[in-house]
């Protein structure tokens, strides 16, 4: 017990522990009420694009995760003449509350980064992204304790101990044992790159290089947004990506001060593809959504209810990817695509957010 207890403290010392996806049967989620309804409650749902939605939906299953979730479903959509019946035949809305029973979430957005860089680097070209650390060690512990198959730890090793790597701050301050994929022009593009998880970047000689998330620190996510407002430089009620920016650059000298009061560092790996979220599948404008892993798994397909540019949004959407932000079963990132409107769109959503879960009828738990 107390070799447990032991674990337990140093997932809390290395702060960024990473969850794996679990089977969508609501009875084994845990924090989290189910409870089933009707495609009849679900707003807007008689005005989904159904055939998207197949589309979609085999696109989700080309994923490990998806295969996994939705096993003969994913061949049988292959064959559909139907999606609407499709989806009414084999599946059943289950809202989504938190633990005190609140159905009222969050969302955000998300969008693919663009950033200028170059494979040299020079005076204009000398903020470095880097590929996951040669000595970042991460941690299985399941072996030993299977309680905590759904952790991992992530740290280097000094003096024959496992210590937490450096933090956002103290990586400028030492070599990284890691390659560089590039070099870009701005640490405020970088810092925004590494927030949003994906990126294209433009290079010196006017070709494109996708890069996308590998791997973390180990440190938990902080906004610096809520640090802003905390210091009384931004409103809360004018925070916004667009803000943010505007006042980094308008304060050069208190950049890294702000910056490097988020810890977390992440590190990218070359993509053959546009934006690719953690499923490995290149996600899809409007469609594909960043959860909290440790409450909705990825790879499952859920009806989202929002307000997208002041009007209403409903739509059938795929969880295939995760942010350090997103926190809760009531919480989500819609990706918005790329290039300035995504951008605009997404450094101001913050809207209303309901959930639905659709579970295949097979794995229905009676409660």
């Amino acid at each position: 017990m107390k070799q447990t207890t032991l674990f337990l403290l140093m997932m809390t010392l290395f702060l960024g522990c990473s969850k794996h996806t679990q089977s969508p049967q609501p009875s084994k989620i845990k924090n989290v009420n189910f409870t089933k309804t009707s495609f009849a409650k679900l707003p807007g749902f008689q005005e989904q694009d159904y055939d998207e939605f197949l589309n979609n939906f085999i696109n989700n299953c080309k994923s490990r995760q998806g295969q996994k979730i939705y096993k003969n479903l994913c061949q049988k959509a292959l064959h559909v003449t139907d999606a609407k019946q499709f989806l009414l035949n084999n599946f059943t809305p289950y809202s989504i509350a938190d633990k005190s029973g609140n159905k009222e979430g969050l969302l955000t957005g998300y969008y693919e980064a663009r950033i200028h860089g170059s494979l040299h680097k020079s005076d204009t070209y000398k903020y470095p992204i880097y590929s996951t650390p040669k000595d970042l060690v991460v941690v299985d512990l399941s072996a030993v304790y299977p309680e905590l198959k759904n952790y991992r730890l992530r740290g280097k090793i000094h003096n024959n101990r496992l210590v937490p790597y450096y933090s956002r701050k103290e990586a400028k301050l030492n070599d990284l044992n890691a390659s560089v994929i590039c070099y870009c022009d701005s640490k405020i593009d970088r810092f925004f790159l590494q927030v949003q998880g994906s990126g294209k970047v433009i290079l010196d000689d006017n070709s494109t290089m996708y890069i996308g998330y590998e791997n973390q620190n180990g440190y938990k996510y902080k906004s610096i947004g809520k640090y802003l407002v905390q210091k009384g430089e931004i409103s809360l009620q004018n925070i916004s990506l667009q803000s943010i920016r505007k006042w980094l650059e308008e304060h050069p000298s208190q950049v890294d001060e702000i910056l490097d009061y988020n810890p977390s560092l992440i590190f990218f790996a070359k993509r053959d593809k546009g934006a690719t979220g953690a499923l490995g599948l290149q996600l899809r404008e409007k469609s594909s959504i960043a959860v909290d892993k440790k409450y909705i798994p990825l790879g499952n397909m859920l009806y989202l209810s929002s307000n997208l540019e002041k009007e209403k949004f409903n739509k059938i959407v795929f969880a295939q990817d995760t942010g350090g932000a997103i926190k809760g079963p009531l919480r989500a990132d819609l990706f918005l695509g790329s290039g300035e409107d995504a951008l605009k769109i997404a450094g101001q959503l913050q809207s209303p957010l309901q959930l639905w879960l659709f579970v295949p009828k097979r794995k229905e738990v009676d409660k």
